[in-house]
This record gives structure tokens, sequence and C-alpha cells, in this order.
């Protein structure tokens, strides 16, 4: 097992055997592989029930019984996938990285994210111990391989932690903090241009506590967290090491347990990092890994490796684990501690929200309505044109531009490019010429038109709107349609789900900050799930999630965890259903972090067979001058992918253009 710091709790899922016996188990897996075939359950059972250091006694004791070596016999016997596991296994932990690392930087190309993942997470011992085995492994310098095989900021980076001199005084100087904080600050956000030396000396070399507390500062000193900032100024493989280390630093196993989720979630599994990380891991902080996965992502990972692997390669992978979580949303002790310094970090942070579309410098109301015309006028459309104006302009600008056109031409601005436009292309330039509360009023209209209603649309739209944004709806929607939205709600909506939504078509959320006493009364008033039927339960959750301000419900949601062990999301998930469920679901989500609510419904429309467009349309629309910018950060986040790659991959033609000018940008 992995050597302990003085007083630390054992955090692996892979211990000793009790009864250990080397020899016995070298003749065993001898046997094991003997004759035709090999019994790989029994190969598979005997490995994952020893640790590291009792596997290298039973390679010592098979050579001796039998003059030969056990990895290659393994190897012999074993393929694909599971030979890849157990053989790994069986390496002491510093040569496994070592031949990882190797095959990273070998043959043609390089494994960018392997290096990454390694050098950003080890310890200093680790690191020592790396290179000191890459050398006897391999007959080389992994310092002159690493620089023959990379270059730029992210070479000078991964020298930097190659050196494995990360300080290790736990005593913090706040003079030093506050000088680094300024160093990063002035190198960065207030320099044209970046001073990349000042993040790789401070980020590469200061104590894990003090960049704790450098981050922290950052973030009271900017309003801004640092990762933001990384994400501004750097680029490339430079910036993704940057931010790994930023993560390391925050958490490992939070950054371990992102990894593993990315390389199981969408379409194919990335194999070659989920077997890294389980067998590097097995034996250092698996189960923090395992509740911190559960906290974040709802499902334990024992449930995602059963489902995303099959055969001996998922019984090794699930043994390695350790075992299985209890139902989502119940947490261990220490991962509710996780989940409530997740909404402390929340609380504090000021996330500037910024858009995508701004108005233009040279704004010329005049010039654009003429080229409007001369882009419709005659045979065919210029349709390049169209999206070049409406997209570069702010909706205010827009609305002068309707104007002017109205004036020179005595013709309507919408009528004739919803007549010369059509399809996906006409909804969302149209979508983008109307004032927003028309707009939003539109949509909800839209939801509820017909035979049938389209409930995810009025959630997404009244569970996110600020008061003043639901105010402007009530006045466009009665302007439009001679209606009042909650007669409108009345008649197409019933029970609790319609009481919810005529709540938040109030606009009356409260808008001070948050009361902590109170924030314990409220948190209490929702956890008590067993007292009252469950109409009583969504009236509790009604008055509080539809009423307290988003800065008081973050505490709410902190002291439930607190008093629970559960997540208010996974309460929700489990003790409610249908409508009234997913309304809760999403303001909720909406109170934690609405960019990740929308990035994650801007994902859904384009996953799978087919594309939600009105979806696509309807949010890229609304958020365009909001917060579309801190979407697409949300989004590269979660999903690894850029929400411009997103739209390139499920899109075409001039629909496509259009969004992608509306997107602003490629992360």
């Amino acid at each position: 097992m992995a050597k302990l710091a003085q007083g630390a709790k054992y955090r692996g899922s892979i211990h000793d055997f009790p009864d250990f016996d080397p020899s016995q188990d070298a003749e065993a897996l001898y046997n094991a592989m003997k004759g035709f075939g090999s019994d790989k359950e029994a190969i598979l059972d005997l490995i994952t029930s020893r640790s590291n250091r009792q596997r290298q006694e039973i390679c010592q004791n098979y050579k001796s019984l039998y003059g030969k070596d056990l990895i290659a016999d393994l190897k012999y016997e074993l393929t694909g996938k599971f030979e890849r596991l157990i053989v790994g296994l069986m390496r002491p932990p510093a040569y496994s990285d070592a031949k990882e690392i190797k095959d990273a930087i070998s043959g043609i190309g390089t494994d960018e994210k392997c290096l990454i993942e390694i050098l950003a997470s080890r310890t200093n011992e680790q690191i020592h111990q790396l290179v000191a085995a890459y050398k006897d492994a391999y007959e080389r310098d992994l310092e002159a391989d690493v620089i023959g095989d990379t270059s730029g900021h992210f070479q000078k980076m991964l020298v930097v932690l190659l050196q494995g001199t990360r300080e290790e005084d736990d005593v913090v100087s706040e003079d030093l903090v506050q000088q680094d904080v300024q160093d990063l600050y002035e190198a960065g956000e207030l320099k044209w241009g970046t001073d990349e030396a000042q993040f790789i000396y401070i980020l590469g070399n200061r104590s894990k506590q003090h960049l704790r507390l450098v981050f922290d500062e950052y973030l009271k000193t900017t309003g801004k967290p640092i990762e933001a900032s990384i994400r501004g100024e750097l680029s490339g493989d430079f910036e993704k090491l940057m931010l790994a280390v930023v993560k390391c630093i925050r958490s490992t196993p939070e950054y371990f347990a992102e990894r593993l989720f990315k390389a199981m979630k969408g379409l194919g599994t990335r194999d070659n990092t989920l077997i890294r990380i389980m067998v590097s891991r097995s034996e250092l902080d698996m189960l923090d890994i395992r509740e911190i996965f559960r906290t974040k992502y709802e499902k334990s990972l024992y449930s995602m490796i059963k489902n995303d692997t099959s055969g001996e390669y998922k019984k090794t992978l699930l043994k390695l684990c350790g075992g299985d979580d209890d139902a989502a949303g119940k947490f261990f002790p220490e991962a509710a501690q996780v989940a409530y310094q997740m909404w402390e970090l929340s609380a504090v942070a000021r996330v500037e929200v910024k858009g995508t579309v701004h108005p233009a410098g040279d704004f010329n109301p005049d010039a654009d309505a003429k080229a409007l015309r001369k882009a419709m006028k005659g045979l065919g459309t210029d349709e390049d044109t169209i999206i070049d104006i409406i997209t570069h302009r702010s909706n205010a600008q827009r609305q002068q531009i309707r104007q002017t056109f109205k004036s020179h031409f005595g013709r309507d601005l919408m009528a004739d490019l919803k007549s010369e436009l059509s399809g996906d292309l006409a909804r969302l330039i149209l979508g983008l010429m109307m004032p927003p509360a028309h707009y939003d009023a539109k949509q909800l209209k839209k939801a509820m038109e017909g035979a049938g209603t389209d409930e995810k649309a009025l959630i997404e739209i009244l569970a996110t709107r600020t008061n003043a944004e639901i105010r402007a709806i009530n006045e466009a929607y009665k302007e439009d349609y001679h209606k009042s939205l909650e007669d409108a709600l009345s008649s197409d909506t019933s029970g609790h789900f319609k009481r919810i939504l005529i709540s938040l078509a109030t606009g009356n959320r409260e808008e001070g900050g948050e009361d902590r006493d109170r924030a314990r009364e409220d948190a209490q008033e929702i956890a008590d799930t067993s007292s009252g039927d469950r109409s009583s339960l969504e009236t509790r959750f009604m008055m509080i999630l539809c009423t307290r301000s988003y800065q008081h419900l973050r505490r709410v949601f902190q002291e439930f965890v607190k008093m629970t062990n559960y997540d208010v999301e996974h309460t929700i998930k489990k003790e409610m259903s249908g409508d009234v469920r997913d309304v809760f679901v999403a303001i909720v989500q909406s109170v934690k972090n609405k960019p990740l609510f929308f990035a994650d419904k801007l994902y859904k429309s384009m996953k799978g067979a087919g594309t939600e467009e009105k979806t696509l349309t309807r949010i890229m629309v609304s958020r365009s001058e909001i917060d579309l910018l801190n979407i697409r950060r949300e989004f590269i986040e979660k999903y690894d992918k850029s929400l411009h790659q997103a739209i390139e991959g499920d899109t075409s033609g001039h629909f496509l253009k259009a969004l992608l000018a509306v997107c602003g940008g490629e992360d």
C-alpha cells in the first residue's frame, strides 16, 4: 500500500491481503495460465486483492519458482484492454507512470493529455521516483525526452514540474500571498499580452496551501476565479496544463473524478485514461474520488463503469473501484463536506456575466437599412449580408434599424425578412430582431398554442429570468396577445405545476442577500420529507424556491447538505415527478449556476440523432447579450469541446453561419 503521511487516513480501495503467501500466489497464477487458454477470473481475483507491494513479491517468487517473467507471461496470455489493465497493476507505480509517459512521447504525435495528467497531479516524491524509474527502465533522461517532444511555454512548465521542487511548507506568508496575487494580475489581466513566466514560476513552485490562499484572494481582488484568467490569457496545451495544475492544487481527487467522468461520457470510452487513473489512484485516494464523483455527477463511479465497460475488463475495474455507493443523492459524510465547500465557494464568487453580441462601434442605422433593403430586393436574397449586419448589432441597434427602414422605405423590415428567409435561419434572424421581452412572450405563446404544451420551453424561460425580465415579459405578452400571461398559463396548465409557473410569472422574487438563520429554517422546512403528503411537500418547496433571492437560496442549499447529507436537487428527483420535478430542478440548477444550466440545454439540443433547432435558437437568441460567453466557458469545461465545434458539427448552411456569428468565437 502507498506510504501515508503522519496522521493521514488511508483512502485507497486496495489493501494488503491479510494472509499473504507470495509463493502460493505465484503458483496459483502459473496454474491459471497453464495449458490451453487461461483462467482470467482467477487472475483478476488474485491481482486485484493484493497491494502493489505484494504484487512485486509475487513477481520475484514467480521468477524464482519457474524461471520466467510474470509480466511477460501475462502479456502473452491476455489481450486488449484487460491485458493493459492487469499489466499496469503489476508494475510499481513509478514504473507504471514512466511507461505511460514513454508511450505518450513515442512515435508520431504526442499524447499531451497524458503528460498533463501525470505531471500536474504527482507529488514531489512521486516525480522524483518517476524520473528515476524512467532512467532505469529506458536508460534515457526524462527531462531531455520531454524537451525533445514539446515546445514553448508548455514545455517550460513541464520542465518546472519535472524538477519536483514544489514548496511543501504549510506556513503561509500573507504578504507573499498578496504579492503573488498582484503579480498574477499584472502578468495577465492588466498587461497587454501575457507574462507567461510569472504564471509558470508561481503555479509551478509555490506550495498547495499557499496557492489555495492565492486563488481565494485572487477571486476577492479581481472578481474572477483564477481559471477564468488562465482561459482568457493563455491558450492551447499550455492553457490546459495550467488549468490542470490549478484543479490539482484545489483538489486532486476532484480533478481525477472529472477525468474519469469525461473518459466514460458520450459515445465510446477513453480506455487508456480510465485504466491509467484506476491503476494509479487505487492505493492513494480512490475513496475520495468516488465520493466527489457522486457529489458532482449524481451517480456512483461504480455504476458508470458497470454501464460503460464489459467482460473481465469491467470486473477488474469494479474491483479497483472498491464497491458501489448508496443510491444517487446520498453522500458519505466526507462528500457532503465537499458539497458544502462547493457552495461556500459559489457564495463568494462574483463571476462577471458577459454576452457575445455587442453594440457596433461605427453604427449607422441609415447605411444598415439601405444594405438590408438591397440584400432583399430583386431576384434572390443576399443571406450573407443579412446575417453579417443583424448578428453584429445589439438588440437596441436593431430596433433603430427597424425604425429607419420604415422611415426610408415605408416597409416593415420584419415582414420583408419573413418573406425572404425561411426555416431555421428565418426563426433565428427574426428572433434576433425582436426586443427580448417580446421574443420571450412569443416563445411562451408558442409553447401554449395548439394541441399539447411545450412544458420544457415554459420551464426554461420562467425558471431563469430575473424579476425585471419577467415584468417586461408580462407587459409584452399583454400588448401582443391582449391577454395576461397569468390567464394563459391558467388555461393551459394545471395542478401544482400551474401554481409554480404562476408564482414565477409574478416576478416577485426577493432580491436581497442571504439571511443565515432564515436559511437554516428554510432548509429545515424542505428537509422534512417524511411529514405530510406529496402535495404539502411540493407547496413547501414552491414557497421557498419561487420567492427567495438567488443569493439566499445558495445558502439554503448549503445548509440543506449540511443538515441531511443530501443535495437538494437529488431530493427533488427522488421525491417528485413529472413537470413539478422538472421545474424545481430547473430553478435549483439556475440558482447554482445559470450559465451551466443553459450549457446543458444547448448540449442536449445537439446530441444524438437530430437537433432541437427551436431550443438551440431560443437559447442563442435570448442569452446572446446576457451571458453567452459564460455559457461557452461552461460548455467547454463540462463537455470537452467548444460550443462553436458542437454547432459546426450539428447544423449547416446559412443557419450554421448565423449561429456561429452569435456564438462569437471558438474557445
